[in-house]
């Protein structure tokens, strides 16, 4: 982790080293922490910007209630928290913001009742998720289906959510390729942590919410500015072959951002090369995340 690196915690900004909880806590235990993954990025004039904030805190608070979890933070508390821990890490490079919701007790017991939430804040310089971004990535379906909302609530960013995406992860890597594509009962999801996009004749086609996907923010992000680039984008079920036939194939989430896929098991996707709308896609995002684009200013707050 970085060298002094200052975090928000229950209130305060306080250095990362500080910042300790028992081990026997009941989130690492049972996996009942919630979190978000935030993005902000330098301009041209070394500005900060934090993409879409206010979606990103109502994501989180919204899978708190999910959970049942009670934030003891509101939402403009919560903003100004992330303003001032991206601050408070004096930003001249692109950062990952993480928020944390986590029950604070060390009692042995599955019960949450009466155990305290407290909300934690980092901000960490950051660049590709993916390394190799720019040529794209090689995906395996996975063995390992998605979750659905009659196992775990899907629409939640919950960290016992997640081990269902690490798994399939693992298997992806242990084969030689970069990454998981997970479906929902045959039919395609996502990734671990990213929603997915096909190309096809020029549209852009990608899972509906009826396919247990998360509702991602880049992804909404897209589904509101391809019309724009002159892009039709349709929502619906998508069958497993179709990965195979598509012109294109990418991803898009926070970490990931726009994330070619070049390969999917051992089938080449289009030319084997990163696409004109995959690109086209990419760089209108690029633009957006760092008040380029004037249109999209309401998604960003200035740090």
């Amino acid at each position: 982790m970085e060298k002094n690196l200052k975090v928000w915690m229950d209130g305060e900004i306080k250095n990362y080293e500080d910042c300790k909880v028992p081990i026997l806590t009941h989130s690492l235990q049972y996996g009942t922490g919630i979190f978000e993954g935030i993005r902000s990025y330098v301009s041209e004039n070394n500005e900060s910007y934090i993409f879409r904030l206010e979606d990103h805190v109502k994501r989180f608070l919204n899978s708190m209630a999910i959970y049942s979890i009670n934030s003891p933070y509101g939402a403009e508390e919560l903003k100004e928290a992330i303003v001032n821990t991206v601050r408070a890490n004096n930003p001249s490079t692109d950062m990952y913001v993480r928020p944390f919701a986590f029950y604070n007790d060390d009692s042995i017991g599955i019960s949450v009742k009466g155990k305290k939430v407290s909300i934690f804040i980092a901000a960490i310089p950051f660049g590709s998720y993916f390394k190799g971004i720019s040529n794209g990535i090689k995906c395996k379906v996975s063995s390992w289906e998605r979750i659905n909302s009659s196992i775990l609530p899907v629409q939640a960013k919950a960290s016992g959510n997640y081990i269902n995406s690490t798994i399939a992860s693992i298997e992806a890597d242990s084969v030689g390729f970069d990454e998981a594509i997970m479906l929902s009962k045959g039919y395609v999801a996502e990734g671990p942590g990213e929603n997915i996009f096909l190309v096809k004749d020029g549209k852009l086609i990608t899972p509906a919410v009826s396919e247990n996907i998360l509702l991602g923010i880049t992804r909404d992000s897209i589904l509101h500015f391809a019309g724009d680039l002159g892009y039709k984008v349709e929502e619906r079920r998508i069958s497993r072959d179709e990965l195979y036939s598509a012109d294109e194939i990418f991803f898009a989430g926070t970490a990931a951002e726009i994330t070619p896929i070049i390969q999917v098991d051992n089938i080449k996707i289009g030319s084997n090369k990163v696409g004109q709308v995959t690109s086209s896609i990419s760089k209108y995002y690029h633009d957006i995340t760092r008040g380029k684009n004037k249109e999209y200013l309401k998604w960003i707050t200035k740090v």
